[in-house]
């Protein structure tokens, strides 16, 4: 695999973060379907579950993704994005996972959530270096 640039580093993990998010969605219309529910939960605890798990990702989601393509376009190198960008991935995953099976904190939901905010606190510092204190990313 050629090596990559930071935008394109960016556009590699928004894209995985895209897919996430399009799974989930596809889990909604699948339990919408199975229990015929049109709009909002239905009462089903099946559908709460599903649509909170799509919810929670599509507040986060976003955020990520903007951070990783301000990275890449601020200058910061390849490595970089592709740390926040794993990190962030995987707390979402783990998260989405924990979310979807469970009513109740888990483990599964709580070190997503970590990693998630790691990841986001991470891209917000470097965000904040670069017109603060001078720092270059390169």
């Amino acid at each position: 695999m050629p090596e990559m640039t930071a935008l394109q580093a960016a556009g590699l993990w928004s894209g995985l973060l895209i897919l996430l998010l399009v799974g989930l969605a596809f889990r909604v219309v699948a339990n919408r379907r199975k229990h015929r529910v049109l709009f909002g939960d239905g009462g089903v605890e099946q559908m709460t579950i599903a649509t909170r798990a799509f919810g929670n990702a599509a507040e986060y989601i976003p955020l990520g993704i903007g951070a990783l393509i301000l990275l890449a376009l601020l200058g910061w190198q390849p490595w970089v994005v592709h740390a926040v960008g794993a990190v962030f991935l995987l707390g979402r995953l783990i998260h989405g996972i924990g979310l979807s099976h469970g009513k109740g904190p888990g483990p599964s939901r709580m070190i997503g959530m970590v990693l998630t905010l790691v990841a986001l606190v991470a891209a917000a510092g470097l965000l904040i270096a670069c017109p603060l204190v001078g720092m270059t990313p390169a």
